[in-house]
């Protein structure tokens, strides 16, 4: 299975599947140097762990990282860095239904006819649990970013057909870890998480969106043609389980304005150059241009649902499954820390090559 590494010059190569031994991975071209905070990277994967609310997952994982190796006396130290999260509460008899079925928008069927094998406890390798090496290595990235200026926030704004209507420059953004569905907004928070808890009583399941903003970046990130700073992004977001859109800047609104509502001006501005609107997201040819970098992702409901739904075997015979085990009606409060965590790989790795230039 190729496929498996992400990123340039800082890179993560991910293994593991959902109930297999554990999920690790390698990140390589982490500069020395970089004191490892651990209580903020627990604190990371605690963001995303299943069993911390009522609306999420019920399994129980710890999701303590262990680290294996480029790391001595608490920094790294330019080496690879080597580290495993060990599963510790599986339970594939929940999945033992699923081994001749192929399950309605998952990756049952194509999986069997990429590789004639598949893992079906849990969807194995294509589990969202695979983003627990992605949490991993974007908090090193995280802490890599720290020493430079940028921050990475990201917050759910909408659930189902409930979208928050402030700007997030109006809000607290810390406020999204004092509610159940990660929204800086209060009163949007209250109705995505009745929302949430009404489709679970259903047996059915919502998506949402996740937006983002990346703070302190400098002009000249990115690369020219078929490495733009945007591109990768996109390929990062679309990279994570259940997503099925990503949009940055203006998006798919800026194609309803005409190019006069959409320019964004430049200015001189406290002695330096800046734009007067930011439809652009941060980004203009691909390279960052000193602006907020903003973005979207789109999720899609759950495919597990737990009502009965048709759907066929290997033998391609009629049969009908009904969701079993521990699931997430709702994807996108736990998916906000992943959003984070790839957009701060993807940073990273354009610092560090931005870096060669100079």
């Amino acid at each position: 299975m190729a496929g498996n590494t992400f990123g340039k010059v800082f890179t993560l190569t991910s293994f593991g599947e959902s109930h297999g031994a554990g999920i690790g991975g390698i990140i390589d071209g982490c500069p020395p140097g970089i004191a490892l905070d651990m209580d903020f990277i627990q604190s990371e994967l605690d963001r995303r762990r299943p069993g911390q609310s009522k609306l999420t997952t019920q399994r129980k994982e710890p999701d303590r990282v262990e680290f294996l190796s480029g790391i001595f006396e608490g920094q790294t130290t330019g080496t690879p860095i080597g580290f495993v999260v060990w599963n510790t509460n599986q339970k594939p008899k929940d999945y033992r239904h699923l081994k001749e079925a192929y399950r309605p928008s998952h990756a049952d069927y194509t999986y069997d006819k990429k590789y004639g094998v598949r893992d079906y406890r849990g969807g194995g390798r294509s589990s969202a649990r695979e983003t627990v090496a992605r949490v991993v290595a974007g908090a090193l990235a995280k802490l890599l970013l720290k020493q430079v200026g940028v921050t990475v926030n990201a917050w759910v704004s909408a659930v189902g057909n409930i979208t928050m209507q402030r700007h997030w420059e109006e809000l607290d953004l810390n406020e999204r870890e004092n509610n159940l569905v990660r929204c800086p907004d209060p009163e949007a928070a209250a109705e995505m998480e009745a929302a949430i808890t009404a489709i679970r009583k259903q047996g059915d399941t919502l998506g949402g969106v996740i937006s983002a903003a990346v703070t302190g970046v400098p002009v000249g990130w990115g690369e020219p043609v078929f490495d733009k700073l945007h591109a990768d992004l996109g390929k990062a977001m679309l990279s994570i389980n259940a997503v099925k859109g990503f949009e940055y800047g203006s998006g798919f609104l800026g194609a309803t304005l005409r190019g006069t509502e959409h320019n964004d001006t430049f200015v001189r501005k406290e002695g330096d150059i800046a734009t007067l609107t930011n439809h652009s997201g941060g980004i203009q040819g691909g390279i960052s241009n000193g602006e907020n970098i903003t973005f979207k992702v789109a999720f899609k409901p759950v495919a597990t649902v737990m009502q009965a739904q048709e759907t066929v075997n290997s033998d391609a015979q009629k049969v009908t499954l009904e969701g079993k085990g521990r699931h997430d009606p709702c994807v996108v409060p736990r998916a906000v820390p992943i959003v984070e965590a790839m957009a701060a790989i993807t940073l990273a790795d354009h610092y560090l090559r931005q870096k060669m230039y100079h």
